[in-house]
């Protein structure tokens, strides 16, 4: 709304404003700037400054014209101001101030600025001009026009206003700031107009009266200062109070003066309001009706008086009551200065005010159109221009009089705009001269275009829209993905092009561009492309094949590659080798096995993925033979071979050698580093035949090469007889022999050589238990080294070396030594477990090994032993191909050149691959569902199901997101199997499987229940539901006479009805639900969901059940299974049962009602159909007007709901939920339940005792002088306390009893400050209640006399304490005591703890208790409870009344007794109705 305001300034400038009256932002907008103001800072210079809207944004930007020119200046968001440098007094501005965030804008903030000369009689411009007088300097500020009501006619006005809990605090703020605006409109004082104010909810109370306040400022401050009270709506009760109290002599009412009434409320009257507002204008009051949120227009319509049109408001929130803030007082105004010339006989004919005539609609675009018409006849000072489309709240603008056109902006695209225009005169309005327009729609991008298509990317490029303020692109992949792979771009009205990146490789994509107007979008355009696989890697070469590498080539595939992952495997083998390599292109593939073909396939990895791959495959040749073998050093008895090595990776040779004329072969092992040997021990002058093979680590064999050579003939020596002298020549042995590298077959012999004469040297050894021969080797007199082998493993040798002499041996020297043994690997390890396969790892042993065989076979399914082989220098395998779900046994055996280790054994198992919880649902006579706890990486199921009757079967495949299936076209009567098989990729999982069988035919068959159909949306929460907290249980009616159809209909009420709740959970409102015919079924408990969403799921899950109708069993089964602790009902929470039937009860309901109302639950019965009334209110908790409904079907459900679910809401609200109390549910709290002082929790509770109370029938519990029992306050009053409230409690002192004085009751703080309570002081014998008011001030009220003396006296008496905002009143055993002022208290913090008992001298932690009885202890938020109250529960009173207190039996089976024939009689004392 946008309003023109003049003003006058000290030089007589005429001021023009306009500004807007949105004041806050819509959701979803950005908040607009507010209170433009205006200030010349000179000749050439004018300050433009607003106030910063209330919400996030960026920056502002100001756009500002005059003559047609127009500029524009950004702003930061620190600065709210700016100056115009150019400014010309002479011209008139226009001004527009925008808030931003990113791409989006606010409404403008309008507004004109023009100063002339020209003299202007308005009093508000007199206003303006004296305050400007006095300070010059001050800013013209623009705000809107304030209608002032100057009629010199006085009125006497009473405004009525609901203060009930559905209102709320923060809201009652915004009544308060109505109700300002409201008096601000009116001239208030004794002898003029006087305004008097009631609040009204359960209980209406008189706030201030008509004479109480002399002054508007008076009348003002007492609004700001207007406590919210709370409670029900009992409209028409409040109505005929203020009829009672208010308009009369003695409150401030005047004769001969108009009286008008303004009602203020949010909701439908809980009683009948037509008959007290009858009443109300019969006596001659003018009745206004104001409807918020909630209120029933047709309740309003009633209550006000004629005509509806002027007389009766509704708007749809608290936040826009300003806006008819001024239809209104003008409209009051009026009737005000009618009536006072009725009441005069002053008035002639009434004739209505002229209204404009000829309205025309021009320029229509898609966010304005522009309204004139022909002015209308007199002088009016201004036209309303009132603007709204269908359903949404209405705009207006109000221009001066003498203008008959003006532009509507920022309007909706394509949306019909109601218009209507009133002329507006001094103090009256005219009829609405009406019409219509519908703007056209927004303008859409064209000539959208895909193009530079990559695999990850394309670039989006459109045309133009006119008058866009950006533009938003929405792109997702073209397939059954979720919505939340939709992804959105925004970007300014200066881009047109922009690059779409991170998209998938090979995929469709739509691409939708909306051109953005504000908050709102024009149609779409759309356009489809696929992006581009990603390129693989191209001509793979392989080169340089040997028996055991072979070198890979390939061209490289993009350059935003990362990498390549190398996979190679033996074509008829399982185990695959896997290397990752980076942006490389060639690769040498070593450790590979002779003669075996091997594929090989290459993967470019990107960063989207992996390409597909390039494969080709080759074939390791065979392994090389040595070379060059020949023979050297010939003797008689031994010659050398040697030889060039084979290849590189050679383990061993195998050197062998025999007679050529026959005899043994001799063998001989040698390590694969040796090139040479000495054979010896051979003939003299014979042939021998040598032959020589290479052993590779793959235990692979070369080709064969071979040799001959003769040794020598002997020599035959002529001795002669020659006598010489000779020396004697000394033969030493071996020094410093060494035996080392110790292998499972051989070890190596060292020594230190000796002198040139020593012509060889015997090796000998044997084992050192000598159970094998002696084996002797001879080494040449310049060798010093030598390998003993083949040996036995583990096994200890004994090795002497003798060196041999021309003339004989020397003296030998012996070692001994232990070969290694075949050792087994160690610590097996199992990690990377998947559903189909396991990595295993081991550590290698100390032993050189030729590799490791590894066996595994399945243990818990059966399945044969697999079995690999892997070189030595591998210790880790990934097994593949296994069965998802099974556990296998391991062994990893080391394989050597003399034998095998034992095993390394162990364990693995994979992950299952299987779903859970697989059930049925929704079984019928020809079709069945099931349902399964899905499996996090199943991409699909498999589900079958067969008749066991003739096996057919039925196959489908559903999505990995889906958790169930149904079935249709089964057979009646028969049994099938249902089996679930989760698949991931190509790996299926083990069948999961359930039997079930369908319903046969029935003689009477009743029609199966359709698939509920899920509601979209969750519903928001209802306002009265935000401090709801409380245990709900609904008992739904499942019986046949329900029918499918009127199930669903439950089910859609049940959806509503728990959707209008706020928070699920422990910290808000639980939620079960039991279904019943027969016997009941529990569908959910109360902790089973602790979010809506899932409970609303659930609620939508629930199958009709069908039977007969037994609604005791089934309250029953909810006190004994579902209001328990296992079935997550918490102490001290309000448990509230709603009760849903269509017919009467099979069995008794009034025994199991009688038992839930006494232990404290509060019960509604919902009737349709055939349902019994009266057994419904025995149902029921009291008063049967609230807590019983009554429908005639189930299609009348809408008319209850609203009230049904604000009743619930109220009996949980945090603040004071509804109890049970002395037969009837009240607000408040049962203090004793809440801390444990009840018959099956006391005893948990350390010093405190039970015993008998004021009858035999009634508990009390003795407090001993180390309870001190305390809880949390934030458990008891997590609101705090209410504004009025009265503390009831039922105590005896005893003779143990301190002198000193103690709190029967306080509320401490963090700090052990006490907050709230009332103390006794038995020395004194005094009373006293403390608090803190609402200005933090700490007051008390101290009462004493002959009846608070009885409190003291050792008996059991009753105390009620009334606290409300002006009294403290003191009842004991329902006598008054003493009544005191105080102020109105403020609330109370709820950090710290409420206590029981505790002495006032108590600090810190030696806090003890005084001991006392307590029988029953209630804070009743009302201050009338102590006045209804009859005390009943006292004996003495209930004789003293003869018989004013009515007994009512109840019977409970003893606790203690195995057979129902016994039973306790208990009856509580009550007050008649």
């Amino acid at each position: 709304m946008r309003m023109r305001m003049q003003a006058r300034g000290s030089s007589t400038f005429f001021l023009l404003a306009l500004t807007s009256l949105f004041a806050g932002p819509t959701q979803g907008q950005v908040p607009a700037p507010r209170r433009l103001r205006f200030k010349e800072l000179g000749s050439g210079m004018l300050s433009v400054s607003w106030k910063e809207p209330k919400g996030e944004f960026d920056s502002y930007r100001l756009i500002y014209s005059s003559g047609g020119r127009e500029r524009e200046v950004q702003v930061t968001k620190d600065e709210a101001k700016a100056v115009i440098a150019d400014y010309d007094h002479n011209k008139e501005y226009n001004f527009r101030v925008i808030a931003l965030s990113g791409v989006q804008q606010s409404k403008p903030l309008l507004g004109s600025y023009k100063a002339s000369r020209s003299e202007v009689s308005d009093s508000s411009s007199q206003t303006h001009r004296e305050k400007q007088n006095s300070e010059p300097e001050q800013d013209n500020e623009i705000s809107q026009d304030v209608f002032v009501c100057k009629t010199p006619a006085i009125a006497d006005i009473v405004i009525l206003v609901d203060g009930s809990w559905s209102i709320g605090r923060i809201n009652f703020r915004l009544v308060r700031m109505f109700l300002e605006s409201l008096v601000n409109a009116f001239s208030v004082s004794s002898d003029h107009t006087r305004i008097g104010l009631a609040q009204y909810s359960g209980d209406p109370r008189i706030e201030w009266h008509l004479n109480t306040h002399a002054t508007k400022d008076a009348v003002i401050n007492a609004v700001k200062n207007l406590p919210y009270k709370g409670g029900n709506t009992l409209t028409g009760l409040a109505l005929m109070y203020i009829l009672e109290n208010s308009f009369k002599p003695e409150s401030g009412s005047r004769t001969g003066v108009p009286k008008i009434g303004v009602l203020i409320t949010d909701g439908k009257s809980q009683d009948d309001v037509q008959s007290p507002a009858r009443s109300l204008r019969e006596a001659g009051i003018e009745l206004f009706a104001i409807g918020v949120k909630n209120a029933d227009e047709n309740e309003l319509k009633a209550i006000a008086s004629p005509p509806e049109d002027t007389h009766v408001y509704n708007v749809a929130d608290f936040s826009v009551m300003s806006s008819i803030v001024e239809g209104l007082t003008r409209t009051v105004c009026g009737r005000v200065e009618q009536l006072y010339k009725d009441i005069r006989g002053e008035s002639g004919p009434a004739t209505a005010p002229a209204a404009p005539r000829d309205l025309v609609t021009s320029e229509v675009t898609a966010r304005s159109f522009r309204v004139s018409w022909t002015h209308a006849p007199g002088t009016v000072e201004k036209y309303r221009v009132v603007y709204y489309a269908s359903r949404a709240q209405p705009d207006e603008v109000v221009v001066n009089g003498d203008e008959n056109s003006v532009v509507l902006q920022y309007l909706n695209s394509l949306t019909e705009y109601e218009v209507a225009v009133f002329a507006v005169y001094s103090n009256s309005a005219s009829e609405a001269l009406r019409g219509k327009e519908t703007t056209l729609a927004l303008p859409m991008v064209n000539n959208l275009e895909l193009y530079d298509i990559t695999h990850s990317s394309m670039r989006v490029r459109w045309g133009v829209a006119e008058g866009a303020s950006g533009y938003m692109i929405l792109y997702a992949p073209l397939t059954e993905a979720d919505v939340a792979d939709e992804k959105e771009v925004k970007v300014a009205d200066t881009v047109t092009e922009i690059e779409l990146e991170g998209l998938t490789p090979a995929t469709e994509y739509t691409v939708t561009v909306y051109a953005m107007y504000g908050d709102e979008a024009s149609d779409p355009r759309t356009g489809q492309e696929t992006t581009l696989p990603l390129t693989p890697a191209r001509n793979l070469r392989i080169t340089d094949v040997s028996h055991s590498s072979a070198k890979l080539t390939w061209e490289a595939a993009s350059r935003k590659v990362n990498g390549y992952r190398i996979m190679y495997v033996k074509t008829d083998g399982v185990q695959t080798n896997e290397v990752e390599v980076g942006r490389v292109t060639t690769l040498l593939l070593s450790n590979l096995t002779s003669l075996t073909e091997y594929t090989v396939a290459i993967f470019a990895i990107y960063d989207e993925g992996q390409a597909d791959s390039v494969t080709d495959s080759f074939t390791t040749r065979a392994v090389p033979a040595p070379q060059s073998l020949k023979s050297s050093d010939v003797s008689t008895d031994r010659f050398r071979v040697s030889w060039q090595h084979a290849a590189s990776d050679v383990a061993l040779y195998k050197l062998s050698w025999t007679s050529v004329g026959g005899g043994e072969t001799k063998e001989s092992v040698i390590s694969g580093n040796s090139n040479s040997y000495v054979i010896t021990g051979l003939m003299p002058q014979t042939e021998y035949e040598v032959s020589l093979t290479a052993i590779y680590k793959d235990e692979a064999e070369s080709e064969t090469l071979e040799i001959s050579q003769t040794t020598a003939a002997r020599t035959t020596t002529v001795t002669t007889t020659t006598t010489t002298t000779t020396t004697a020549v000394v033969r030493l042995g071996v020094r410093g022999l060494q035996l080392s590298d110790f292998t499972t077959f051989s070890m190596g012999v060292s020594w230190e050589p000796l002198r040139s004469n020593v012509r060889q040297y015997r090796v000998s050894y044997i084992t050192a238990r000598g159970d094998r021969a002696e084996q002797v080797m001879m080494v040449p007199g310049n060798q010093n080294a030598v390998v003993l082998q083949p040996l036995l493993s583990d096994t200890e040798y004994r090795v002497s070396v003798t060196a041999v002499y021309a003339d004989g041996d020397g003296p030998s020297v012996t070692r001994t030594a232990r070969t290694l043994p075949l050792s087994a690997p160690k610590n097996l390890r199992v990690s990377e477990e998947w559903y189909n396969r396991f990595r295993i790892t081991w550590d290698t042993p100390p032993s050189p090994t030729m590799g490791y065989r590894i066996v595994y076979q399945p243990v818990s399914a059966p399945g044969r032993a697999l079995e690999t082989f892997v070189g030595d220098d591998v210790n880790t395998m990934l097994i593949l191909n296994l069965l998802s779900g099974t556990e296998y046994s391991v062994k990893v055996i080391a394989t050597y050149t003399t034998g095998s280790s034992e095993a390394l054994t162990g364990r693995a198992k994979t992950l299952y691959l299987g779903v859970t919880n697989l059930n049925t649902y929704q079984v019928r006579m020809n079709s069945m569902c099931a349902q399964w706890q899905p499996h996090r990486h199943a991409n699909q199921y498999r589900v079958v199901i067969e008749s066991l009757l003739n096996g057919q079967k039925q196959e489908v495949r559903v999505d990995g997101s889906e958790s169930r299936h149904c079935f249709n076209d089964l057979s009646p009567d028969t049994q099938y199997k249902i089996t679930v098989y989760a698949q991931l990729q190509d790996t299926e999982g083990p069948a999961v499987t359930t039997i079930q069988k369908t319903f046969p035919v029935p003689t009477l068959p009743p029609t199966r229940p359709p698939t509920t159909t899920p509601l979209p949306t969750i519903p928001v929460a209802k306002e009265v539901c935000r401090a709801a907290k409380a245990d709900l249980v609904f008992l739904v009616d499942g019986s046949w006479s329900i029918g499918d159809d009127n199930f669903v209909k439950i089910i859609r009420f049940l959806h509503s009805t728990t959707g209008a709740l706020d928070e699920i959970g422990p910290r808000g409102t639980q939620v079960a639900i039991a279904q019943f015919s027969d016997d009941a079924r529990t569908e959910f408990k109360l902790n089973s969901y602790d979010n809506k969403e899932s409970l609303l799921d659930a609620i939508q899950r629930i199958s009709y059940k069908g039977g007969n109708t037994k609604t005791g069993r089934a309250m029953q089964h909810v006190k004994d299974a579902i209001f328990t602790v296992a079935g997550g009902s918490r102490r001290g929470v309000p448990k509230v049962l709603v009760v849903l039937t269509d017919g009467r009860s099979q069995d008794d309901v009034n025994k199991i009602s009688r038992e839930i109302q006494m232990e404290g639950y509060i019960v509604f019965a919902i009737g349709f159909a055939d349902a019994d009334y009266g057994e419904l209110v025995s149902i029921a908790s009291k008063p049967s007007e609230r807590h019983v409904f009554f429908v005639d079907d189930l299609d009348a459900f809408k008319k209850i709901e609203e009230k049904l679910i604000t009743f619930v809401c109220e009996a949980a609200t945090a603040t004071c939920p509804s109890v049970p109390m002395s037969g009837s549910t009240l607000p408040g709290f049962r203090m004793m339940e809440m801390f444990g002082l009840v018959e099956h929790l006391y005893s948990n509770l350390e010093g405190i005792s039970m015993e008998p109370g004021t009858f035999n029938s009634f508990n009390s519990y003795r407090l001993a002088s180390d309870a001190l029992l305390a809880l949390p306050t934030r458990f008891i009053h997590p609101e705090g306390l209410p504004s009025d409230y009265t503390i009831t409690m039922l105590f005896r002192l005893l003779p143990e009893t301190p002198q000193e004085p103690f709190a029967l009751w306080e509320i401490l703080n963090s700090r052990n400050e006490p907050l709230v309570g009332v103390i006794l002081d038995n020395s004194g014998k005094t009373l006293t209640f403390f608090n803190n008011d609402y200005r933090g001030d700490f007051q008390t009220v101290t009462f004493e006399g002959p009846e608070i003396k009885k409190l003291f006296y050792g008996s059991f008496h009753k105390l009620h304490i009334a606290v409300s905002k002006t009294l403290a009143q003191v009842m004991v055993d329902c006598n008054l005591a003493g009544e005191k002022p105080i102020n109105a208290a403020g609330n109370i913090t709820i950090d710290g703890l409420e206590v029981l008992g505790r002495m006032v001298r108590s600090r810190g932690d030696k806090d003890n208790s005084a001991p006392f009885q307590l029988q029953s202890f209630d804070i009743v938020c009302s201050t009338s409870w102590a006045r209804r109250d009859k005390c009943c529960d006292l004996p003495s009173l209930r004789k003293e009344n003869g018989g004013i207190c009515s007994l009512r039996l109840q019977y409970k089976p003893l606790p203690d007794k195995s057979v129902n024939s016994s039973y306790r009689v208990t009856w509580p004392v009550t007050t008649p109705s």
